[in-house]
């Protein structure tokens, strides 16, 4: 990245996942920053948290934080905290970028992935808040768009198999004990989920809407219809797995004119943020496991769907707590940094 002016910055949420991630990967990257401030609620108030390999912070409470003077804010606290501090950020002249789905749908928030729609940028100033999607929207959004340019999308089914650490610490925690308790013939309750987790898959993210299906499953219709065009449909069923890190999907997706699997290949290899393991013949292919810690958005199994005219099936992985929120919102903070914004 071009070494720009240096800014100061802040992570609210910063002792949660995608919080501690903002901060390591900031020290990674060495993003430029003449200060940063880690904001979290009153109960972490004073706390230490890491920053780099040798930085320590000492975490601020939210509510008495003053975002004056501060030009980005990372924030990955919960919606509804979100609602009322990311505006009070905002009027203070400080970008907030939202990792919490509370903005994601408002018509005048830019919806962003970095590798697919930074013109949607243009109008941030008018809220001063950039929404980042969901975890699992961002790593279809990446796969998709270059398959977009080949031939327009129609239609996407998709099935996720989402890790616990989308559902946060907590759920981590509950699916370790639960394994050790199935282990040790001992009984741990469910309380993060509504099933058992260990040796198990629950086919519900988030609460049931009216119709069936899952609020989750419903962001992702409409978050890619944001990012991607209007014109595409997608249904998906969105499932719970027990792994802890690493978020995949299947996806058959439908195109208005044929597409041959070279194409789709050439198309693939040459776009920004993704890595592409596929060797059938050699068994090779990306699990969650080999994309914990991973920037890219892994793309193996491609190939030819045969049950519609123009139709390509493949298989998608990315860490979903790095490049599904971390990464992608310091993406979006670099750009704005780089273009002076």
């Amino acid at each position: 990245m071009e070494k720009k002016k240096d800014c100061k910055i802040a992570v609210v949420g910063a002792t949660g996942n995608v919080g501690q991630a903002m901060l390591s990967i900031l020290a990674e990257r060495e993003f430029p920053i003449e200060n940063i401030a880690a904001v979290a609620s009153s109960q972490s108030n004073g706390r230490q948290i890491s920053y780099g390999e040798v930085g320590v912070l000492k975490v601020q409470s939210l509510d008495t934080f003053n975002f004056q003077g501060y030009q980005i804010a990372l924030f990955s606290p919960g919606g509804d905290v979100s609602a009322i501090y990311a505006p009070r950020a905002a009027a203070m002249g400080c970008i907030v970028i939202d990792n919490t789905s509370h903005f994601r749908m408002d018509a005048d928030v830019p919806l962003i992935v970095p590798e697919v729609n930074l013109s949607d940028l243009a109008n941030f100033r008018k809220r001063n808040i950039i929404a980042n999607p969901n975890c699992s929207t961002i790593q279809l959004a990446v796969a998709l768009k270059p398959l977009h340019d080949l031939s327009p999308i129609t239609r996407v089914v998709v099935s996720t198999y989402q890790s616990v650490s989308g559902a946060g610490k907590e759920a981590m925690d509950e699916l370790f004990e639960q394994t050790r308790g199935v282990l040790m013939n001992s009984s741990y309750e469910p309380k993060k989920f509504n099933k058992p987790i260990a040796f198990n898959v629950i086919p519900q993210i988030d609460t049931f809407l009216k119709d069936g299906e899952t609020k989750e499953e419903w962001k992702m219709a409409v978050e890619i219809k944001k990012i991607l065009s209007p014109k595409i449909e997608l249904t998906a069923t969105c499932v719970r797995v027990p792994v802890f890190i690493g978020h995949s999907i299947a996806a058959n997706i439908e195109f208005s004119a044929p597409i041959t699997l070279e194409s789709a290949y050439k198309k693939l290899k040459s776009a920004p943020g993704i890595t592409i393991v596929d060797n059938p013949a050699k068994n090779i292919y990306t699990t969650p496991v080999e994309c914990v810690n991973e920037d890219s958005v892994f793309i193996s199994r491609l190939r030819i769907d045969k049950t519609v005219p123009h139709g390509l099936a493949l298989w998608v992985v990315a860490d979903n707590i790095r490049k599904g929120a971390a990464l992608n919102a310091i993406q979006i903070a670099e750009h704005l940094i780089n273009k002076q914004l």
